[in-house]
């Protein structure tokens, strides 16, 4: 690729993670998301000490990257017409966020609600398809978007099962709020690409200027698989130069099923000049 400008990498953990990578982090500014509010229990649990020790680390290190949370998601569909299962998962995410503020986070994921049964291009291209899915996540999210926005911390709406980037994308420019952008996970949307979705690469470039977040993984196409960049069947170098030519600047996240697979994916990845 023609004067390219490999982009700078970063990486998702869990706290007790941290340590581990913190100076790898702090040396470059590198993005960070920590992770633990997606445990079962975790925000039942007494997180506060745990969430300072990790900001103190932080600072410890010098570290003044771009931070962000995963909000927890077992459960917490978008798609929910019983009010009191809304307001559950209202009551999780303004928990998430509290956790992400203890961190200075700037960046929350929460998952899409566009489950596609068949196929996305058929189920939700007609307007009116979405429209109850839409007025379900707006039910949610705009109990939780003041509290964010007051806070600086963008809602990134993440790519689960689509397989249409276009449903979510109408869902992030219907707040019309720059506190509220699109995710792509490159495993998932490879997934969906084997059962007739659009590709990671189509995804980037149809988010745009709207997408702030990416989490990097390689899978084989037959399940989630969270593996080391360069394990699995993406096209890498078509992820990247669709990055390279989009006007945002999105968080780059290695989300790893295992930590230790980080290294490994940085090598593979600045060995081919794609990434820093």
């Amino acid at each position: 690729m023609q004067n390219y400008v490999p982009p700078l990498i970063g990486a998702a953990m869990r706290l007790p993670e941290l340590p581990q990578f913190v100076d790898w982090l702090a040396a470059d500014q590198r993005d960070l998301e920590i992770q633990d509010p997606g445990d079962p229990d975790y925000l039942d649990s007494d997180w506060r000490p745990h969430a300072e020790a990790g900001r103190a680390l932080l600072d410890r290190a010098g570290y003044t990257g771009r931070l962000g949370i995963h909000a927890t998601y077992e459960g917490m569909e978008l798609f929910v017409r019983d009010r009191l299962v809304r307001a559950a998962i209202v009551t999780r995410f303004k928990q998430s966020l509290e956790f992400g503020a203890a961190l200075g986070a700037t960046h929350m994921v929460i998952h899409s609600p566009f489950v596609s049964f068949g196929s996305g291009f058929g189920n939700y291209s007609p307007q009116p398809f979405r429209a109850p899915i839409m007025q379900s996540a707006h039910a949610i999210l705009d109990q939780v978007l003041p509290t964010a926005e007051k806070m600086g911390c963008t809602l990134v709406i993440e790519g689960i099962l689509d397989k249409n980037p276009h449903p979510v994308l109408d869902l992030v420019r219907s707040f019309n709020s720059p506190y509220v952008r699109a995710s792509v996970d490159t495993g998932h949307a490879y997934l969906m690409e084997m059962n007739g979705g659009a590709s990671p690469q189509q995804w980037i470039v149809d988010a745009w200027d709207m997408l702030a977040h990416v989490h990097l993984q390689d899978v084989d196409g037959h399940a989630d698989r969270h593996w080391a960049v360069g394990d699995g069947n993406l096209n890498w170098t078509a992820i990247f130069r669709a990055l390279s030519i989009i006007p945002a600047s999105p968080r780059l996240i290695l989300e790893m099923a295992d930590v230790n697979d980080i290294p490994r994916s940085m090598a593979w990845l600045t060995a081919r000049g794609l990434g820093r």
